[in-house]
């Protein structure tokens, strides 16, 4: 039986990674679809969460703002998506003060925070996916030049948060004494976080030569990473634990739910587009003193 369970959580862990992968390298609507979807079930497994709180997040509210950022992501109008947050933001007010029922101020607070956290956060990988390229050029709704350098920063984040999370795993079991945040998540150790952060920046430094970044990219990346993607996990784990729940959902055969699969990307996706834009593609000292 343990053996039929693990074949069936590496087949459908290999599957959903290849399917990323794809996605990743093809950019434009295969990755925004992708996205969507995950955005789409994550969303409704946050609300099913929250009920168990006896919160009554909108999922509907969640699902129109996610599209709403997608489809301005996905056709560049980065300039239009504090205006998309804002209006949002103003539905989640409409909403509860027309149609909400108690607690008025937590279901607009959870509504926010849903589209904030499974939304805004992880959509950012469609900007992130468009980093190195020129002006987008679209054909109708096909988006012609999609840039190799922004799949590649992809790539890097997504194997670097598994070798991540893998890693800390692996050295908790083997060598793990001390607790890291034994509230939240009793299993994970102060040694798996220190391993899997190693191996997180070696990894960085190895991809980051080949792509000809420099060592200091590369080393503060791997430091990002490391720290996001276990800050993140913690986060998904706190909401669980919070609300009595397990597993977010068990619609992934041996894996749990989506945001269960997803939840070390949430933090991180935002935080390397940030640093990439700002500080490897722009230099951040000029925009500070462009400022002034």
């Amino acid at each position: 039986m343990a053996l039929t369970k693990s074949i069936i959580r590496l087949i459908s862990g290999l599957g959903i990674g290849f399917t990323a992968l794809f996605a990743i390298i093809a950019g434009g609507i295969p990755l925004t679809a992708l996205c969507l979807i995950i955005v789409i079930l994550g969303s409704k497994e946050y609300t099913k969460i929250l009920k168990n709180k006896g919160f009554l997040p909108s999922y509907k509210i969640i699902i129109i703002s996610s599209l709403m950022f997608a489809f301005l992501a996905y056709f560049g109008r980065i300039d239009l998506l504090p205006l998309a947050f804002t209006l949002s933001t103003f539905m989640a007010f409409m909403w509860v003060l027309f149609r909400g029922k108690q607690p008025y101020i937590a279901n607009v607070a959870t509504t926010i925070t849903g589209f904030v956290y499974c939304g805004w956060f992880p959509l950012h990988l469609l900007l992130l996916r468009d980093i190195g390229c020129c002006e987008p050029v679209y054909n109708g709704f096909i988006k012609q030049n999609v840039s190799m350098e922004g799949a590649l920063y992809c790539v890097l984040m997504l194997l670097a948060v598994i070798l991540t999370d893998s890693f800390c795993y692996f050295v908790g079991v083997q060598f793990g004494k001390h607790k890291l945040a034994e509230i939240i998540s009793p299993n994970k150790t102060i040694e798996g976080s220190i391993g899997g952060s190693a191996m997180c920046i070696l990894f960085c430094f190895v991809f980051g030569y080949f792509m000809q970044l420099p060592w200091y990219h590369s080393l503060v990346l791997g430091i990002l990473i490391a720290a996001f993607a276990q800050i993140g996990d913690l986060c998904e784990s706190m909401i669980k634990r919070d609300a009595g729940v397990k597993d977010s959902s068990d619609i992934i055969p041996g894996h749990g739910g989506f945001l269960d699969r997803t939840d070390s990307y949430i933090l991180t996706i935002p935080v390397v587009y940030y640093y990439l834009q700002f500080f490897v593609q722009n230099n951040f000292l000029d925009l500070l003193k462009g400022l002034f």
